[in-house]
């Protein structure tokens, strides 16, 4: 049996990629398929794909040509691959040719000719939408310097709700009103304080604009629902912003954490505090803890746990200067518990703890920004590290994902609706009962 293997991104797979595929199965009895993955692409400096990698592995595998799918996810892999499964052919497109002769010492290398006038970059770049941000948020920055890096989006223009706080010199188009920023552009990036942020979504989703908001995308549970269902019945997309969600590391995490590498999870503490935000804060007034690190702290619970916890329990604390600069959430569930500390003015170690029947997942601080994490078991031998490089912390791939949803007319499932419901439905309570003293 001759064994022949090839690799590629098949990001927006199409009818070249199908081409190259066949001919590659022409060329012995069993085709084995390496998907890179993003985080390799990153290393590559190509981070423009849109689409997942499994959504990628997917649509390779639904084809029917390979008789094996699986990702490539490091410089190397593919002598490893060629060893390991005792490869007689390596094959890929001409566009390469002579970069990969130095598998010659392994096995047969062909370059196969390419479909002439398709490719995943012209199906990108095919059109390009226009977004625009409201508010002074310092995050506005952020993701104007990547998207820069995103094919397909373009951001030049702002409105600033009220008085900036911060240097927004990299902006070149301040517009002088909000209808304005709706009239130029078709994505709107809402970045005002917690308590606002309602209504300038719900003014973008009834002019019919795709909206990615800062989270909480609102203070109570009855707006986000409401605001989930304006954005279905205008046909638009609403995408919570929880950066954290979007970096390979966290993403890959819950993966391992649903394949059973630690077993059945039985508890997860985290902690978010900072001090350097401290005094911007206590001028602008624009968060609490709850309302800065709220989502940020819930998302993990959310995510590995689910939204169906059986009984919560809070307390917080306030300064002369601030309300709430510390709080500490329990959750129960019914075979499982969870703790979030959040501090605005209180520091601790900003680490996190997943614990399962099998072992458990420790990440460093600031857990919500890692691009590392670690598998721990009974026997230190059985420990294994994870490094996944993520360039903009997060948001060069949630603007991937963001443009792949208004494509696809698909919602978000790194940070799923129920988890944004259950996100506002947290703070509003903890909110109330602080307005109420």
């Amino acid at each position: 049996m001759v064994k022949v293997i090839t690799y590629g991104t098949y990001d927006h797979l199409h009818q070249g990629h199908i081409n190259l595929l066949k001919r590659a199965k022409a060329l012995g009895d069993y085709l084995i398929v390496g998907v890179t993955t993003e985080n390799f692409d990153i290393n590559r400096g190509k981070i423009n794909v849109e689409q997942s990698l499994m959504e990628r592995i997917e649509a390779v595998r639904s084809l029917g040509i390979a008789d094996e799918v699986f990702p490539e996810e490091y410089v190397g892999q593919k002598i490893d691959d060629i060893k390991r499964n005792n490869i007689d052919i390596f094959t890929v497109g001409s566009d390469w040719e002579g970069q990969f002769d130095y598998l010659k010492e392994y096995c047969k290398v062909v370059y196969l000719p390419r479909t002439e006038g398709v490719s995943s970059t012209q199906i990108r770049a095919e059109k390009k939408l226009k977004m625009g941000a409201v508010g002074t948020d310092t995050t506005i920055n952020k993701f104007k310097y990547n998207s820069q890096f995103i094919n397909g989006l373009e951001f030049e223009d702002v409105y600033f709700d009220e008085k900036a706080y911060f240097d927004f010199s990299n902006i070149p188009n301040v517009l002088d009103s909000y209808k304005e920023l709706l009239d130029r552009n078709e994505i709107v990036y809402v970045a005002v304080r917690p308590e606002k942020r309602y209504e300038y979504i719900k003014k973008a989703l009834l002019a019919k604009k795709h909206v990615i908001s800062e989270s909480p995308i609102a203070l109570k549970e009855s707006e986000t629902k409401e605001l989930f269902e304006l954005a279905q019945e205008n046909n638009v997309v609403l995408f919570d912003s929880i950066k954290t969600a979007f970096l390979l590391s966290f993403s890959r995490m819950i993966l391992l954490i649903k394949g059973g590498m630690i077993g059945e999870v039985k508890a997860i503490d985290a902690t978010c505090t900072s001090l350097e935000i401290k005094d911007w804060l206590e001028k602008t007034s624009f968060y609490s803890s709850i309302t800065g690190w709220g989502s940020i702290g819930l998302l993990p619970v959310f995510k590995i746990l689910g939204t169906k916890y059986t009984d919560m329990n809070y307390v917080s604390f306030d300064s002369e200067a601030m309300k709430d600069v510390f709080a500490k959430i329990s959750f129960i569930y019914p075979h499982a518990v969870a703790t979030v500390t959040l501090g605005i003015g209180v520091k601790s170690e900003g680490d996190i703890r997943i614990s399962g029947t099998k072992g458990y997942i420790y990440i460093p601080a600031p857990w919500w920004k890692s691009e590392y994490f670690e598998i721990r078991y009974e026997k230190v031998k059985d420990n294994k590290p994870f490094y996944y490089q993520s360039d903009g912390e997060g948001i060069r791939m949630e603007l991937v994902h963001l443009l792949n949803c208004i494509k696809n007319n698909t919602k978000n499932y790194y940070v799923e609706e129920d988890i944004s419901e259950s996100i506002s439905k947290v703070i509003h309570k903890i909110l109330m009962n602080e307005s109420e003293d």
